[in-house]
């Protein structure tokens, strides 16, 4: 609240910029998840599967699923980053007091408030329905995936982490190396991924919804 009027006057667009940062702030995480999901759902990845209801098909290609709503997010969210920056500019020269130009704040305000809205709900459907692809450890490019837990096994073992790392390293030159016997799931903790259900990850979206 603004309690002297010079202060209410001269603040004009700084209260809608601050808001526009804040839209930003979140439109990066969210633009940055969106990019993730298209990249690690894409065939030299395939970490994930998207079901036919969020994907359509390639203009050419039969068997290419176009990650649609992702790709929508993440442009709608590097829109939304621009918004701080667009209010800089029509800020950046004006003189004290009250000018028409401040009636364009609501032009970047509202549709970013409106834009970021839709991407949450976009999201709230969305992601949900995202499953990870089985198996995909038996690929033998993940053959040394485990290769650090191998180097932490001989250190606990008593080895020096220099020695250890030399002798997992020659395995590896060697083709000796086995990840046979290492377990990812030793390492879970409270905040490691897997530990929210859908239905948690739901309960959370619709509490930063109601926010909105």
């Amino acid at each position: 609240m603004h309690y002297n009027v010079v202060a209410a006057q001269m603040s004009r667009g700084r209260t809608e910029k601050a808001v526009a940062m804040a839209l930003a702030s979140i439109a990066s995480t969210l633009g940055r998840m969106a990019m993730d999901i298209c990249l690690y759902a894409s065939q030299n990845f395939g970490f994930l599967q998207l079901p036919e209801s969020l994907t359509t098909g390639s203009s050419i290609m039969p068997h290419k699923k176009n990650p649609d709503i992702f790709e929508l997010v993440r442009a709608r969210c590097n829109r939304i980053q621009a918004s701080p920056n667009e209010f800089a500019l029509l800020l950046t020269n004006l003189p004290s007091g009250y000018h028409r130009d401040l009636q364009l704040t609501k032009e970047i305000l509202f549709p970013a408030i409106q834009a970021m809205k839709d991407c949450m709900e976009m999201l709230l459907h969305a992601l949900p329905q995202l499953r990870p692809s089985g198996e995909i450890l038996n690929d033998a490019k993940y053959q040394y995936l485990f290769s650090v837990e191998a180097v932490n096994k001989l250190v606990r073992e008593g080895l020096s982490f220099r020695a250890a790392y030399q002798a997992v390293g020659a395995q590896i030159a060697q083709g000796t190396f086995s990840e046979a016997g290492f377990n990812p799931q030793e390492h879970r903790m409270a905040g490691a991924m897997g530990n929210l259900s859908n239905e948690h990850i739901r309960e959370l979206w619709a509490e930063v919804m109601a926010k909105f």
